[in-house]
């Protein structure tokens, strides 16, 4: 198994008294495979990234990457898209595509060239000069996405990286999201609020209990690959699997309202 996560559990101090945020979680999830984790509001499923990640220690159990254990420091070959868009106000377009091959050294040439193929794959031709200010969120979000992926990360997790935007935008990087994964295969830990996001972008659906974190329900999704993102909405295999997966995350909503 490229991850394992076995009886993850955290545990946050807030003032004087403890929050168990996620709970005694085991999962494996395959080389080259796309999981989604989805679940109510404050079920640990950024919690469970941020440890597979190592940006937050477990307080039990442990992740292992390619059988090691995941410690204090990222493991290797581990690439982070974050909710945020996270690109740097002061660097261009191109400038902050660029940054993680200038921290590995990668020569001027060949970085401009990985540089420009990243940018056509983007979309973002004519571009490469602006600074981020100027873009829309989604333009933002495909440079930060471009970052990552242009360092060749074998694993890939990402935190909600669309749900800040509007659903016309959201479908179009899904559709780039989908092409590049076709292409690269990594393997990616996706997490989102969004269960229609779930089903068209990910092999299996991992669905959450509302807090403490368990897991409710692991779906395998049956869609066929490639997959159109808007042709796919409207098929009947789509609505039945919707059904099923929300069967059972609508129960932990209700549950979690307040």
């Amino acid at each position: 198994m490229r991850i394992s996560i076995r009886d993850l559990s955290k545990t946050f101090a807030q003032g004087p008294r403890e929050v168990v945020a996620v709970s005694g979680v085991s999962f494996d999830i395959s080389d080259k495979e796309f999981v989604a984790i989805v679940g109510p509001s404050g079920c640990g499923k950024s919690t469970i990234l941020n440890m597979v990640g190592a940006l937050i220690p477990p307080s039990g159990g442990e992740v292992l990457v390619d059988g090691e254990r995941v410690g204090a420091t990222p493991p290797p070959g581990v690439g982070y898209v974050f909710q945020k868009d996270t690109v740097f106000p002061w660097r261009t377009v191109e400038r902050n595509i660029a940054l993680g091959l200038e921290y590995r050294g990668v020569p001027a040439a060949e970085r401009a060239a990985r540089v420009r193929e990243a940018i056509t794959l983007a979309g973002l031709e004519g571009f490469e000069e602006a600074f981020p200010a100027t873009l829309s969120g989604g333009m933002r979000q495909r440079v930060a996405l471009m970052r990552s992926l242009i360092v060749d990360p074998e694993v890939l997790l990402m935190d909600e990286p669309f749900g800040a935007l509007d659903t016309h935008t959201k479908l179009g990087l899904h559709a780039e999201l989908l092409s590049l994964w076709e292409a690269k295969h990594q393997t990616v830990v996706f997490v989102t609020h969004d269960l229609s996001e779930a089903i068209t972008l990910a092999d299996r659906v991992v669905v959450m209990t509302r807090r403490p974190g368990r897991i409710k329900l692991i779906y395998d999704v049956e869609l066929p690959r490639p997959r159109d993102v808007i042709k796919l909405r409207e098929s009947p295999e789509y609505l039945r699997e919707y059904g099923e997966i929300w069967h059972a995350l609508g129960e932990e909503l209700r549950r979690a309202a307040p």
